[in-house]
């Protein structure tokens, strides 16, 4: 059987049937008198006997007390003589403890039977130390104990398999649900997600399933992004390559200008310098590609996972040479001007981020000081790189953080290919901290990097 939720199902009602057999067994067994000790139906006799008239007082005094015993429990009673003849009865007429079971004649002690001519519960006979039989019938259960209880368990049994059937189904089918989700996911669907039902193990198992799917799309979304931003930013240089070799293979040294009339002139004074900055230029270029796909190959490998190194790095001399290299001001602000500031993390990919951080400054400042700071945050330190350039749209401030992304009017202008902001936060993200942007009083942007905070998000 391949359907889960049948197999559920069906152990739910085996259980119920196994249920059942045992409580008819037990009704059996312990309703059944014939299996009584004879220490206990000698008991029971003398109970009776001691309760009863003694035998030979009038029929009148043994009905009367009979009367008694039927008005107070609603039993039909009845007495016999040792020779089975009728002496006195109370309310409804009782079979004859002569047709006990096929007529055991010198049975002792009590049994029940049911009379074949007539239809009811069964009665009950004991005889009495002086030879006289006492019958009872209980008219409790109309259709008779067994029947009512099998009908009882029948009852049960059924309401146990219509109210289980829903909720085992609504199990399996959110089992169910969850695999077409998978599916859907392994067949190239990204955006395949599956609903958070309740709270248990399946519920969690689907909330497990949507944070993975998510994250897959995000890295296979954020790699074509990669790679059709890569492509589009190779082409700019390369296409000024190919202009500039162009240009460098047109005669010009040693060559002459035409004048006016189309004869040869004097050479061209300014050759000399065309080529030089022509050569400037396929330079420029080159080390543009050549940071493109530095940058590309970074981003990728952090992407993927790469492990880095962990030593102590101690923020405060690495801010301190790269704030020297980028003529920026380096402020401290902590327990005095020696205040030590170090985290476990790769010092390569930590002076990549700060380098990145003060080259964007450096090139979206309009030409304004370049300011790092370097303070005691709540969970650990805080660097802040600041300028007074134009600064971030509030609307931009997330987005500046995605591969290839740059604002408005800054793309060519200010050089760069969009990847430095995108590394600063994936090289903060494997070392515990949180990269943002944020506004700065009086203009510009102030972008920060809190250590120890990407855990408490």
């Amino acid at each position: 059987m391949k359907r889960l939720y049948l197999r559920i199902y069906l152990s739910m009602l085996a259980s119920l049937a196994i249920f059942a057999l045992i409580a008819a067994l037990g009704w059996k067994f312990a309703f059944d008198r014939e299996h009584a000790s004879r220490d206990e139906r000698a008991l029971v006799a003398e109970v009776v006997a001691a309760l009863l008239p003694p035998a030979d007082a009038p029929p009148e005094a043994q009905r009367a007390v009979l009367e008694r015993w039927h008005a107070r429990t609603g039993i039909d009673v009845a007495l016999f003589d040792a020779q089975r003849a009728p002496i006195a009865s109370a309310g409804r007429p009782v079979p004859s403890p002569m047709r006990v079971d096929g007529g055991r004649e010198g049975q002792e002690g009590w049994g029940a039977w049911r009379d074949a001519a007539e239809h009811g519960p069964p009665a009950w006979s004991v005889r009495l130390p002086d030879g006289r039989w006492a019958v009872a019938r209980i008219w409790r259960f109309k259709g008779g104990p067994p029947f009512v209880w099998g009908a009882v368990l029948l009852a049960l049994t059924l309401a146990v398999a219509i109210g289980a059937y829903p909720m085992v189904r609504r199990l399996t089918r959110r089992l169910e649900r969850l695999q077409r989700g998978v599916e859907a996911l392994g067949s190239g669907d990204l955006s395949a997600r599956v609903p958070v039902q309740g709270h248990d193990e399946v519920a969690a198992l689907a909330a497990s399933f949507n944070r993975s799917a998510e994250r897959i799309e995000t890295l296979v979304r954020a790699q074509r992004s990669l790679l059709a931003n890569a492509s589009h930013e190779l082409r700019s240089p390369l296409a000024r390559l190919k202009m500039a070799t162009a240009l460098l293979t047109e005669p010009s040294e040693g060559g002459t200008a035409p004048d006016g009339d189309g004869r040869g002139g004097v050479a061209d004074p300014s050759a000399a310098t065309q080529r030089a900055a022509l050569r400037d230029e396929v330079e420029r270029n080159v080390g543009e590609l050549d940071a493109l796909i530095e940058e590309i190959l970074l981003a990728s490998r952090l992407d993927a996972g790469a492990g880095i190194a962990r030593e102590p790095v101690d923020l405060l001399a690495l801010l301190a040479e790269e704030a020297a290299r980028a003529q920026a001001t380096l402020s401290v602000d902590g327990e005095g001007a020696d205040a030590r500031f170090t985290v476990e993390g790769d010092p390569r990919l930590l002076r990549r981020a700060a380098r990145n951080l003060l080259e964007n400054a450096r090139r979206h400042g309009a030409g304004s000081p370049v300011e790092v700071m370097l303070s005691d945050g709540p969970r650990g330190p805080v660097l802040e790189v600041l300028d007074r350039g134009p600064g971030v749209p509030e609307a931009e401030r997330e987005q500046i953080f995605e591969p290839f992304h740059r604002l408005a009017g800054h793309g060519e202008a200010a050089g760069g290919v969009g990847l430095g902001l995108s590394l600063v936060r994936q090289i903060a993200q494997r070392h515990d901290a949180v990269a943002v942007c944020l506004p700065r009083e009086g203009g510009g942007s102030r972008f920060q990097l809190e250590f120890g905070a990407a855990a408490a998000r």
